[in-house]
């Protein structure tokens, strides 16, 4: 149930290290751990230590930067080999798109400042984009950062943000430039590190009712001072470095779907075998086990998609219309794997004991966030397709 496909032999070994690197991981720290820091309302710190003592948390950064070498597909690799375990982390999704454009962006300096203390867990890394007024449309976000010295002053909200409570730094997108007064809605956009002890940083936590480790936070920006090495990049310039992240945001939320997912149907086969009512295994009759099947066909596909994508993120080839449609296809196929769980076990789906209600709520919002799936329908007829842009 939990074979990759094997594009390339190259790209299989790639993944194969990571699955059997990530297993120890999941092993020591299963889904009953995960599961516990969900009702202590706590991080997870005792798994996210031991993988960065692993070096899985430096999977993608260079091996230069204190990383563990390699690029997208394996912390896609990881990302997915930790859902498969029942230990899904939102955590890894942010700091993974979060690194992208420090990394391809940043000086050495910031580099070492920024991303090297994430790679043994020493740091943690949120991403900060989504305002309450502009939702998905991240152009018409009005989070302010003016200059002051050779700093920056900044004023603003973001909302949904992942675990901002826990983490030590948080990569924040503001405009430095009025949406009024560009030319250009991608223009006078830049991208900062903020450290989250900076005074004038305000959380809210959220009521969202997803079974995560990871809440989920409105943030204020009241006069936040930023220090000149705060920007990535050039000012004004963070609309491409902001994609540059989405897109492996995107590869590793369809790998955490896909993971998921396989374990919701891992757990439903083995149920379909035991269940006997009518004295035969369940998983014999037709109407679950075409479910069932359907289900498996289409998270190999998806997942085909997904290191495809991230096969050519890491080959610098524009990935945006591979990732958008990984995205896509692997969350459609993780919320119908989880449906064929609950149908497979019934009444019994909704004994949280079972855990597969459990699994429904982080499974489906896949099909919203990071971005929602009408959105990359959008795109994909538009950019992919060449049709009339509909939105």
């Amino acid at each position: 149930m939990n074979e990759l496909p094997t594009p390339t032999e190259s790209l299989a070994t790639r993944i194969r290290q990571v699955q059997e690197a990530t297993r120890g991981i999941s092993e020591q720290y299963p889904r009953a751990y995960i599961r516990q820091c969900i009702d202590q309302d706590r991080f997870p710190d005792e798994m996210w230590k031991a993988m960065g003592e692993f070096g899985l948390l430096g999977l993608s950064v260079p091996e230069k930067f204190g990383g563990s070498g390699g690029g997208v597909v394996e912390i896609v690799a990881l990302a997915e080999a930790l859902a498969l375990g029942g230990v899904p982390t939102l955590f890894l999704v942010v700091t993974g798109l979060g690194r992208v454009p420090i990394v391809r962006n940043g000086t050495p300096e910031q580099i070492r400042k920024f991303v090297t203390p994430t790679c043994d867990g020493s740091v943690k890394l949120c991403f900060a984009i989504t305002e309450p007024n502009a939702g998905t449309n991240s152009f018409n976000m009005s989070s302010l950062a003016t200059r002051d010295g050779d700093g920056w002053v900044l004023n603003g909200q973001k909302v949904f943000i992942s675990g901002a409570r826990d983490a030590d730094i948080m990569l924040v997108i503001a405009r430095t430039q009025k949406a009024s007064e560009v030319k250009h809605r991608t223009d006078g956009m830049s991208l900062f590190v903020v450290d989250m002890k900076t005074p004038g940083i305000t959380l809210q936590q959220l009521n969202i009712q997803v079974e995560t480790a990871e809440r989920q936070y409105m943030v204020f920006f009241d006069n936040v001072r930023l220090p000149a090495d705060a920007l990535i990049g050039e000012a004004g310039k963070g609309a491409k470095l902001m994609f540059e992240g989405l897109n492996s945001e995107r590869l590793l939320a369809a790998a955490a779907a896909l993971g998921i997912g396989e374990y919701a149907l891992k757990k439903a086969v083995a149920y379909a075998q035991d269940r006997k009512p009518f004295g035969k295994p369940i998983g014999s009759y037709q109407a679950l086990q075409h479910r069932m099947a359907l289900a498996k066909a289409e998270l190999e596909a998806a997942r085909l998609m997904t290191y495809s994508a991230a096969e050519r993120f890491d080959a610098g080839e524009d990935a945006g219309a591979h990732a958008n449609m990984a995205k896509l296809l692997a969350s459609r196929a993780a919320v119908a794997a989880v449906e064929a769980a609950i149908q497979t076990h019934g009444g019994y789906a909704f004994d949280r004991d079972y855990d597969v209600v459990t699994l429904w709520p982080m499974v489906r919002l896949m099909e919203i966030a990071p971005i929602n799936n009408e959105m990359l329908m959008n795109y994909i007829g538009e950019h992919v397709l060449g049709l009339p842009k509909s939105y």
